[in-house]
């Protein structure tokens, strides 16, 4: 039997604010309301779980990225900290 999902919802005394947590997956969203927190917890879920899609070549080079020259691999360079 699948025991389903957990999601716990609380109210923190000093703030007011509601939390929702998405027990399985680790996402924690708030709102002033119930139904805020929960609607704010799906959205955070739904980017958690990969929503939506890589840019197009156009959409990059609207952005003044050329694709062409800016393809995965090689190294990365050093960073100074």
């Amino acid at each position: 039997m699948d025991a389903g999902e957990e999601i716990r919802l609380t109210k923190d005394g000093d703030t007011d604010l509601w939390t929702a947590v998405d027990v399985e997956r680790g996402v924690v969203s708030q709102g002033e309301a119930r139904e805020a927190a929960l609607e704010n917890l799906d959205e955070a879920v739904e980017g958690h779980d990969g929503a939506g899609r890589p840019p197009t070549d156009e959409e990059l080079r609207e952005l003044g990225i050329d694709p062409e020259e800016n393809t995965p691999g090689g190294e990365l360079p050093d960073i100074l900290t």
